[in-house]
């Protein structure tokens, strides 16, 4: 399978130490099965911290899906088990990770999202209402790599300057 990265430069090696924390699925390399997305994603950080917007292209081995790694495949639409791993994993007093999953695979919190997590945390919505919130939104999906064991499953194959 093919998936992207947008990013604002090459990357030679994934180093996930440099990884960022409190992100929908913790600290780890993320991809997306979505050129457009990862296109999106490229253009936005070079401009947010210079640099060239630059498109990085993996093959994904699915056998990964069925080895001995540990993985989570949310469904593609907002459920409310999704909805409280990404609010989770992005509270920023939890500094520890909150899970062990080697690969998640499952829809990019996007601005509605983050919404609709603000509506949760001030007691405006329960769970279940913004994840009801989220049902007709669609959202990319995107693969989360937290572990070198995961890593070994994607292989870089093309990198494009846009």
């Amino acid at each position: 399978m093919i998936l992207f990265h947008g990013t604002n430069t090459d990357i030679e090696t994934i180093e996930l130490s440099r990884s960022l924390n409190h992100k929908d699925f913790g600290k780890g390399f993320y991809l997306t099965d979505s050129r457009e997305t990862a296109i999106r994603m490229a253009t936005k950080k070079a401009r947010l911290f210079g640099g060239k917007a630059t498109l990085i292209i993996y093959e994904f081995d699915e056998a990964a899906l069925h080895s001995d790694l540990k993985v989570k495949v949310f469904p593609e639409k907002a459920t409310v088990e999704w909805f409280l791993f990404v609010d989770a994993n992005r509270d920023r007093e939890t500094q520890q990770p909150i899970h062990d999953y080697d690969i998640v695979i499952g829809p990019i919190a996007d601005d509605g999202v983050v919404l609709q997590i603000t509506n949760y945390r001030e007691h405006i919505y329960t769970p279940e209402q913004a994840a009801a919130a989220l049902q007709d939104k669609y959202l990319d999906q995107q693969y989360y790599f937290g572990t070198e064991k995961a890593l070994r499953y994607i292989r870089k194959t093309k990198v494009e300057i846009l």
